[in-house]
């Protein structure tokens, strides 16, 4: 008899796996020398980041332990004691679902991660430990305090999901994206060819910005689109310009809000 797996384990499991395999990419990259893509010479990561690596994957699999078990829970709650696998609606409908589920996360996200900076009690407590990474990378993108992962990741994830009425069959497609979306975001490379910047203005250069002290209170949406910091004020314009010595730099362009509108 053969060993099924169903779509609601998939979909709690399989962008896990994403999430280290696809970070796994970027540590071969790295050892094959990026230096010449770098948002920060390879000195500063060693320098700014007073955390461990090592630190960072213990926190991330705490992480993603609270998420699987919310995930678990929520395809309990939700699931059809029958067994019966949900039809996939048509691709039309399916590809509406991810412009949905991918609105809900940004909203959800944008507003909880800028009350985290305006807060100062959750930015000491909580919001401080993902911005001790001052120089940003790929696995470290999860590496969040447990609460902070809970209200914007899994929180933000279970409301896209049911917000969006999608299967769990689309979940592990979308989630898996989205955990691809939010590692590149947080690698610190400009890549040449990379997709995902043509599609999204949200990169890793964008991204980047908001992980110095500068930008700390710009730059909060994520992981997919800039709408929210556009409309509310909180977008920061920079310039990407190569650095002395080799790689890149994402430079803040310092302009009054005035002068910001008619650029976008």
């Amino acid at each position: 008899m053969a060993f099924a797996v169903s779509d609601e384990l998939l979909g709690t499991f399989v962008p896990i796996a994403v999430y280290w395999l696809y970070s796994g990419l970027y540590i071969v990259l790295d050892a094959m020398g990026m230096d010449d893509y770098r948002l920060h010479p390879k000195g500063e990561e060693a320098t700014k980041n007073v955390v461990s690596k090592w630190t960072v994957v213990k926190g991330v699999l705490v992480q993603q332990a609270f998420q699987i078990a919310v995930s678990l829970l929520l395809f309990t709650v939700i699931g059809d004691e029958s067994g019966t696998v949900r039809k996939q609606p048509p691709a039309l409908v399916i590809a509406l679902q991810f412009i949905i589920a991918m609105f809900v996360m940004d909203t959800w996200q944008y507003f909880m991660h800028r009350y985290m900076h305006v807060n100062k009690f959750l930015y000491k407590h909580v919001h401080s430990k993902h911005h001790i990474l001052v120089v940003p990378y790929a696995f470290g993108a999860l590496y969040n305090h447990p609460l902070e992962g809970l209200i914007l990741d899994t929180i933000g994830g279970a409301l896209s999901f049911l917000i969006a009425g999608m299967t769990p069959r689309t979940a592990i497609f979308f989630f898996s994206f989205a955990t691809i979306k939010t590692v590149d975001d947080h690698c610190g490379l400009w890549l040449p060819g990379n997709i995902l910047h043509v599609f999204f203005s949200n990169n890793s250069a964008y991204h980047d910005i908001h992980h110095q002290l500068y930008g700390n209170k710009y730059n909060f949406s994520q992981p997919f689109f800039v709408m929210w910091d556009k409309i509310l004020g909180t977008y920061m314009p920079y310039t990407l310009e190569n650095r002395k010595g080799g790689g890149f730099e994402a430079r803040p362009i310092k302009l009054n809000l005035a002068e910001q509108s008619k650029t976008d």
